[in-house]
C-alpha cells in the first residue's frame, strides 16, 4: 500500500464512505484470515466511516 495509486485509492474509498454505502466481498469464510480484515484496517487508517 506504499504505492501512490494504492494510497489514493484508499483515500478515495475513505472519502466515499462519508456520503455513500458500499461493500467489498469475497468468498473467504473467516474474515480474520482474509484480505478483508486488512482492507478494513487500511480504510479506517485513512478515515473511513464503517458500518456494522
Amino acid at each position: 500500500m506504499k504505492q501512490p495509486d494504492a494510497t489514493r485509492t484508499m483515500e478515495l474509498l475513505a472519502q466515499l464512505s462519508h456520503g455513500a454505502n458500499f461493500s467489498m466481498g469475497c468468498y473467504c469464510q473467516d474474515e480474520s484470515r482474509c484480505h478483508r480484515s486488512i482492507l478494513r484496517a487500511l480504510l479506517v487508517e485513512h478515515g473511513a466511516l464503517l458500518s456494522a
